[in-house]
């Protein structure tokens, strides 16, 4: 069951503090019929980690409501590029050369679509993501040899972690790199994340409940 109340409520907030950043609802392990209570809830941007299980519930919610926006929030395969750039608005993950190769073999279908570099800031081996130290050279390779405009940055702090010491990492980075956007904040860290101006906070828990 989707939590319209939680939803309107950090939406309010947002609205009151004149915070810009916008809700991804992540509906990843979620059933059919929780996406479309939210939809009748007037919620338009959705998440997914898996390009199958988002095909599964999105392919025809997105071609009878021009209004839904999906954001790919999990490791992407190589071999479902196409197929993703298709169906995603927005990818939160890109972190690895052979994916970038396959992008840049459909600029054209890129144009309107936005590309977030993931940044592994606490180096875990279990994540994905590229270390801050190579954030510069990667970023020169997505854009001046695999001509990607890349809109953003985003990170996953360390569950055991003060979450802020990473948010604050990721800003950095993207200031030192030219780069406005980040995607940062999570069901349970979204309002530390909104002290560093994210584009996007991705909340699943909080507003569909555990799976």
């Amino acid at each position: 069951m989707f939590n319209i109340k939680k939803y309107n409520e950090i939406s309010n907030f947002l609205k009151n503090s004149s915070n810009l950043a916008k809700i991804v609802a992540i509906s990843k392990n979620h059933p059919l019929e929780s996406v479309l209570e939210a939809i009748s809830s007037g919620v338009y941007i959705f998440g997914e980690n898996r390009v199958q299980e988002a095909q599964e519930k999105f392919q025809e919610i997105k071609k009878n409501n021009q209004k839904i926006e999906l954001h790919l929030t999990g490791p992407l395969q190589s071999n479902k590029v196409k197929t993703a750039i298709h169906l995603f608005d927005v990818f939160h993950t890109l972190d690895r050369e052979k994916v970038a190769r396959e992008f840049s073999k459909y600029s054209d279908l890129l144009k309107n679509k936005k590309i977030f570099l993931q940044i592994n800031t606490g180096k875990e081996k279990t994540k994905s993501g590229i270390f801050p130290e190579d954030t510069k050279d990667f970023l020169f390779f997505l854009k001046d040899e695999m001509k990607l405009s890349i809109k953003g940055l985003m990170c996953i702090p360390p569950f055991d972690e003060d979450p802020i010491i990473h948010f604050a990492k990721l800003r950095s980075l993207a200031n030192e790199n030219k780069i406005d956007e980040l995607s940062i904040g999570m069901s349970n860290d979204y309002e530390k994340a909104l002290q560093f101006n994210p584009t996007y906070i991705r909340l699943g828990t909080i507003l569909f409940g555990q799976r």
